[in-house]
């Protein structure tokens, strides 16, 4: 077997051998084959050795997968055996899993659980482990409904009235269920289950219009009062939201460590952050008040670990409940604000309003868009993360105070406008 630093202009001038299949090594990553057959069939494998065998898996076709691709696909297997996993014998594992039920299975384990939206994710497969079965919700349920049937015999019918079921109660419920179905097969698809993703053509129940919703100051001074009959947790929690502008996932999963009340920073680490950047967020007077609020209660309601001694909880909003570590969502919290305060909202839009109150005062949109932690293009994007800091925490102490006047019904103070 020749060894050689493969191209492109080498691979797409390889011809069959005569009567024996061919196969050409590569020396930029080791174990990389490409095998030309007598038939004039290109494949791509990569070798290896695992347990003291050598193994050899598939990597796919030559030219549907690329040199660059190839490359990678070897890379990630040769990454698996190296973290003592066998990516022959996975591979062989999905090949042998045939219903949808599987299929979830593999995607959860596989795929879904390190994204951000997993937890969504399998609530559409399995429901909703603390929602009754009333049998009003089938979509909430995908594995029950598509369970038992193989993963080939599913077709576009089975999608169209999978949405049509779905989009009687839940019209928008079924365009995130068709997203989600249109991953899994495309997940299908990549592991060698299916051929062609049959959500292929198939479009969205409705078009989505863009939530615009901004709480006006009576209804703030409304919500803001209800929440003195909540919860400390979820109260601190959603007041937090409101100050800081950041999103309820980030602030739920908030860490003692990332909190530096001292200076005055909260620091949302990259792998927490829906654009994987490290975001800083300053701590106005008002915001830092709610957080030591919450240090007193974490004081004072330290848990047993396994050996009976009393410890502090790592999370700033530690789940009062056996479902996690610590508050995955506030939607009952907010149910309840609803009911006491009058006023229909949800979660995001006090982000919304945060923004837009912000830059009703004059505080300019960029500085806005940092805080927020928009989605950034570019080099600048990573190397000028901080050097907005100073404007950040100008403008949030201006919103602090604004908001301070807002919730303490000064209705005959002048409107305080930025001066940053």
């Amino acid at each position: 077997m020749a060894t050689m630093f493969l191209t492109d202009p080498f691979l797409r001038s390889l011809r069959p051998g005569s009567n024996r299949d061919e196969e050409h090594r590569d020396r930029n990553v080791k174990g990389l084959v490409i095998r030309v057959t007598a038939a004039g069939t290109k494949t791509w494998s990569v070798q290896y050795r695992f347990n003291g065998r050598n193994r050899r898996l598939t990597l796919g076709p030559y030219p549907l997968f690329g040199l660059a691709d190839a490359r990678q696909r070897a890379r990630e297997a040769l990454y698996q055996v190296a973290t003592g996993k066998d990516p022959g014998a996975q591979k062989q594992e999905l090949l042998h899993a045939e219903t949808f039920a599987d299929l979830a299975k593999q995607y959860i384990e596989r795929h879904a659980r390190f994204k951000r939206t997993g937890r969504e994710d399998y609530r559409m497969l399995y429901g909703s482990p603390h929602r009754k079965r009333t049998g009003k919700r089938p979509h909430m349920a995908l594995v029950r409904r598509w369970g038992s049937l193989k993963v080939r015999d599913i077709t576009r019918r089975h999608v169209r009235e999978l949405l049509d079921v779905t989009a009687e109660s839940a019209p928008i419920q079924a365009n995130r269920v068709l997203a989600l179905v249109r991953k899994m097969f495309n997940f299908a698809i990549e592991h060698d289950w299916l051929d062609v993703n049959p959500c292929h053509m198939v479009k969205r129940v409705v078009k989505e219009m863009p939530r615009d919703r901004v709480l006006t100051e009576d209804e703030i001074r409304a919500v803001w009062s209800a929440l003195d009959d909540e919860h400390t947790l979820m109260a601190s929690a959603i007041r937090l939201r409101l100050l800081t502008a950041q999103r309820g996932g980030e602030l739920h999963g908030a860490r003692w460590e990332e909190v530096d009340l001292t200076s005055g920073w909260w620091t949302i680490p990259g792998e927490r952050s829906k654009n994987r950047l490290s975001h800083r967020v300053p701590l106005s007077p008002q915001a830092l008040r709610i957080f030591r609020q919450l240090q007193v209660y974490r004081e004072a309601n330290r848990q047993p670990d396994e050996h009976g001694e009393l410890q502090l909880s790592p999370w700033v909003f530690p789940s009062t409940r056996k479902t996690g570590p610590h508050v995955n969502h506030a939607q009952k919290a907010f149910e309840r604000l609803v009911l006491r305060s009058g006023v229909k909202f949800r979660g995001h839009d006090l982000r919304r309003t945060a923004a837009s109150l912000m830059v009703g005062g004059g505080v300019p949109r960029l500085v806005v868009s940092k805080i927020l932690n928009h989605v950034e293009t570019g080099v600048t994007a990573v190397y000028d993360r901080h050097s907005y800091d100073p404007e950040k925490r100008r403008a949030l102490d201006y919103w602090g105070n604004r908001l301070e006047q807002i919730v303490s019904a000064e209705r005959g103070a002048n409107v305080l406008a930025f001066a940053g």
